[in-house]
């Protein structure tokens, strides 16, 4: 089942419609969350946002990959990697059931 996307402009909608910033003010404060999360990973932190969950920065080694067409062995360089990790809570709403009284 594909659902809609949500956008930037979206969430700057949503945040006018129920916080009553101008939509300027809306737009600014989407940007400024967005770019300290931002801010936050390249630095390698972990953000956690409490019932939704955490984004967390992993370091992946050197490995040994293959080309599916030739077989042919590729070296994958280290690099970093972004995971989100769901709080239950949103796991339980996502699955249709109230959350309450779950932890993080």
């Amino acid at each position: 089942m594909a659902g809609k996307t949500v956008t930037r402009a979206d969430l700057c909608e949503a945040v006018y419609q129920k916080v009553g910033l101008s939509r300027t003010e809306s737009a600014q404060l989407v940007e400024l969350v967005l770019k300290e999360v931002t801010d936050c990973l390249a630095d390698g932190e972990t953000v956690k946002l409490s019932s939704f969950g955490s984004f967390v920065v992993r370091s992946k080694g050197e490995r040994v990959g293959r080309n599916p067409k030739t077989g042919q062995e590729v070296p994958i360089a280290p690099r970093r990697v972004m995971v989100f990790k769901p709080s239950n809570i949103l796991k339980a709403k996502i699955n249709g059931q109230s959350g309450e009284g779950l932890k993080d």
